[in-house]
């Protein structure tokens, strides 16, 4: 390990913030089963004039140098919607983050957190929770569990050294995060399969795809169920008008109607399930990048993502539901619905359902009777400032 200074410096400008971005996919590529992500995408989101995080949040991304070469990055951030969740759901008053965390060696984490930490407190916060980059409903959560093969979309990927470095700094988990692995060409369970048939009867019930042509109203059903399902969970924070919107353009890019589905009941939408093929298949082959040709391969696989694993990153119930037989049959419903399409129409052999949150015993007992395994963990850790 160097003894050499280090010295960590704000980003400041777009200039800083390509350093920033590069610097983590010089670390992701070191791993064998890390995923590079689109550049372009990841600028985007650590740019305050186009993600609409920032327009309840105030952050501060940091590079960690060393005799002039760049060794680590952090960011520290704060979600002002964080500040308003009740403590006991995990935020709170007092409640700053950090994320994007990379660092070369043990000397040059310790320093990065506490920089990062001292960013906070000189902000007025009284509490650090990571890592989160950036929004909880981006990439949270540390891997401590799961580094022998890749993430699926949207999910990140961390040398199992940075929890050691984390733990050294002060840090304990203060929640677990898991991914469940699915074989979904063998049918689920007897008992699985009558629930299924029994909601297939029930006249009040419709299970029914994403309408593409009506897709604004449909991400706002899926949004506003999304807000009323969650909205006791650990760590959860509402999404604004304009995250709505921006996260509608950015889905539209990977939703097919088929394997997206909204229960209804009555004619009512009270549950929904998002289902993303798994495109870090493709990035990983064109290097996270577009050009000269990656944005061939990138569009021809968008149309019809043949053979790809199948991500379930998000589905919900709302809450006067929750905690009836009704909401897991809902579940179980579309669960069924979509690996009947995912295994005709696109020849899918797994798929991951989650994240979900270790002590949310619905959704793990779900996960369980249907046969699926953890395959991924992610820790949130906390300190006190």
């Amino acid at each position: 390990m160097s003894t050499s200074q280090i010295d960590i410096h704000p980003v400041t400008d777009k200039a800083g913030r390509k350093a920033f971005v590069r610097l983590g996919r010089a670390f992701a590529a070191r791993e064998p089963h890390a995923v590079p992500q689109l550049f372009s995408e990841m600028m985007e989101l650590i740019d305050p004039d186009t993600n609409p995080f920032f327009g309840h949040a105030t952050a501060q991304l940091f590079i960690a140098y060393r005799d002039g070469q760049p060794v680590g990055r952090i960011s520290a951030h704060i979600d002002h919607l964080a500040l308003e969740i009740p403590p006991e759901q995990g935020m709170g008053p007092g409640t700053g983050m950090f994320g994007y965390f990379d660092a070369e060696d043990a000397a040059v984490a310790a320093a990065l957190l506490a920089h990062a930490e001292q960013w906070n407190r000189d902000q007025g916060m009284t509490r650090v929770l990571g890592p989160i980059s950036m929004s909880i409903w981006e990439e949270p959560g540390l891997l401590v569990r799961g580094q022998d093969h890749s993430p699926m979309i949207m999910m990140g990927h961390h040398p199992v050294h940075y929890k050691g470095w984390i733990e050294a700094a002060g840090f304990t988990k203060v929640k677990a995060l898991q991914t469940y692995d699915l074989d979904v060409t063998h049918g689920f369970p007897p008992l699985i399969q009558r629930i299924v048939q029994s909601g297939e009867r029930n006249p009040r019930i419709n299970i029914r795809p994403v309408d593409l042509d009506q897709f604004e109203r449909e991400i706002e059903i899926v949004l506003r169920i999304l807000n009323d399902a969650w909205s006791k969970n650990w760590g959860f924070i509402p999404f604004t008008p304009e995250e709505v919107a921006y996260a509608g353009k950015k889905l539209r890019q990977i939703i097919h109607p088929e394997i997206n589905r909204i229960a209804e009941l009555d004619g009512k939408p009270v549950a929904f399930m998002l289902t993303f093929p798994d495109i870090n298949g493709v990035l990983k082959k064109v290097d996270g990048k577009l050009l000269p040709f990656g944005w061939f391969h990138l569009l021809r696989w968008l149309r019809k993502p043949v053979n790809a694993g199948m991500r379930v990153p998000l589905m919900g119930v709302v809450k006067e539901l929750q905690n009836s037989r009704l909401a897991s049959q809902l579940a179980f419903m579309m669960i069924e619905d979509i690996r009947r399409v995912a295994i005709s129409a696109y020849n899918t052999q797994r798929a991951e359902i989650g994240w979900i949150l270790d002590d949310n015993q619905g959704m793990v007992a779900i996960a369980d009777a249907i046969g699926s395994k953890v395959n991924r963990e992610y820790w949130i850790f906390e300190k006190a400032l």
